[in-house]
């Protein structure tokens, strides 16, 4: 069947298994085309209202990407810290960056391996990120190194695909286009691991006229609220809420996304 694009993110974690090429090294050049601004503007405007009145200067944008959000973050005033393991997302970054007073400053690190020179007030990771963290030893590195780096108090607010948005992904087609691009998404569901894996054909036009194509692989691990709840407590953190996506009610129970906030003890 043929349903709608699936929002995607940058590969942060390392640890997603064999992939005929970097994740997102075909992907980087048509990632912000074939993303909708407005969807990276709303997130931000409420990342910026979760993170108002915090006393919040400082933000760790953890699997930035090509830096949208980091961008628009960095615009309304926050110090911004970005990472991610894709050299080619954070080339786009550095580019989108260029213009701006208050640039962020990009890092290109894996999820597992996060090393800052401060800690910072807060740390965000939108766009199912840590879903690419398809191990527990991974995951809980990750929170690990993520609580390490918060000032004391700091918070951290994160999105994961849901188990049920991963699972009713198996078996489907997805398409996005742009007039220099498209994509075939064909996506995978193991019970087993409980790992959605992403097989992408990326076609580019070529400035001659031909078409070029490219194949790459993505990995996605459902993760349940329990074990989310278990390993934040791990990592240090208390305080832990989970809501629907963009909202502070709740998660239905056919929810594509939740929203973790997470205080560090």
């Amino acid at each position: 069947s043929v349903m709608e694009p699936a929002p995607m993110k940058s590969c942060s974690g390392g640890s997603s298994g064999n992939k005929t090429m970097s994740q997102y090294e075909a992907l980087a050049d048509s990632y912000d085309r074939l993303m909708a601004d407005a969807a990276h503007r709303r997130r931000a405007a409420f990342l910026e209202r979760f993170l108002r009145g915090k006393s919040v200067h400082t933000v760790l944008d953890l699997g930035c990407g090509t830096g949208t959000i980091a961008c628009l973050l960095a615009q309304r005033g926050y110090q911004v810290i970005a990472a991610d393991s894709s050299e080619e997302m954070l080339a786009q970054a550095a580019v989108k960056a260029q213009e701006l007073e208050n640039p962020p400053f990009f890092l290109h690190q894996e999820m597992s391996r996060l090393r800052l020179l401060e800690p910072v007030d807060a740390a965000i990771s939108t766009l199912d990120s840590l879903n690419y963290l398809t191990t527990e030893r991974a995951l809980r590195q990750t929170l690990g190194r993520v609580c390490r780096w918060l000032k004391g108090r700091g918070v951290f607010l994160f999105d994961v695909n849901t188990p049920y948005k991963l699972r009713r992904m198996d078996g489907q087609v997805y398409m996005d286009e742009t007039e220099e691009s498209f994509c075939v998404w064909r996506t995978f569901f193991s019970q087993r691991t409980q790992v959605c894996t992403y097989q992408v054909d990326v076609f580019t036009q070529l400035p001659n006229g031909t078409w070029e194509r490219r194949f790459e692989e993505h990995r996605e691990r459902a993760w349940t609220e329990e074990q989310l709840r278990q390993f934040l407590t791990e990592a240090g953190f208390g305080e832990i809420t989970i809501t629907g996506d963009l909202t502070t009610h709740p998660p239905k129970a056919e929810e594509d996304r939740w929203m973790i906030q997470a205080k560090k003890k």
